[in-house]
């Protein structure tokens, strides 16, 4: 069954879906088996999945939620001008509490006491310190994204399209989003 055939099942069989979660390093949600989508990196699968739900007439009846290692204001802008109707980011708040990725969270030995339950680790994480860094990391997003925004002639983020965008390819060049991510067909599974 193809990718259209799959979305349209989902929603007349009942199981319709508000939201899709796209994203990296394990942020997928509202999955759809053996999705073509859900194997591409969030630079190819969110722009692919926000021009399949309109081609559908499904965007406006399903939010899509950007995710995975978007933790800078130019990344979120991106998703947002890509289609994405909100972006989140743990990696951003975990970065913003002290996290050195020493990719120690399962074994319960995280240096920085950020993922750990020994209380001697804990002893490295001061939560009223952390407090105001992930305070400080949100107002930064806000303000950064919003400033981009702004400089892009919209005003708020949400109002971000493709055409307001470049992106700067490895030749020096840039080409507009819209260039870019061209709207993408999924004829038969795949991406026409």
């Amino acid at each position: 069954m193809g990718t259209k055939m799959r979305l349209l099942a989902a929603v007349m069989g009942g199981l319709f879906l508000t939201f899709l979660l796209i994203g990296a390093a394990g942020a997928i949600g509202a999955r759809i088996d053996d999705n073509p989508v859900e194997r591409a990196r969030i630079r190819e699968s969110l722009p692919m999945v926000v021009d399949l739900l309109k081609q559908h007439g499904l965007k406006d009846r399903i939010k899509v939620i950007a995710s995975g290692k978007l933790i800078t204001p130019a990344e979120v802008a991106w998703a947002l001008c890509v289609g994405a109707d909100f972006v989140t980011s743990a990696r951003g708040f975990m970065f913003a509490l002290g996290c050195i990725q020493s990719l120690q969270c399962n074994r319960d030995t995280c240096p920085t006491g950020v993922a750990t339950h020994n209380p001697r680790l804990q002893k490295g994480l001061d939560p009223t310190d952390k407090a105001t860094r992930v305070m400080h990391y949100v107002r930064n997003m806000v303000k950064e994204v919003g400033i981009i925004a702004h400089s892009c002639g919209v005003r708020e983020p949400r109002e971000l399209q493709r055409f307001h965008a470049r992106i700067v390819q490895a030749d020096g060049q840039s080409l507009p989003l819209d260039e870019l991510y061209a709207a993408h067909r999924i004829v038969n599974g795949r991406t026409a």
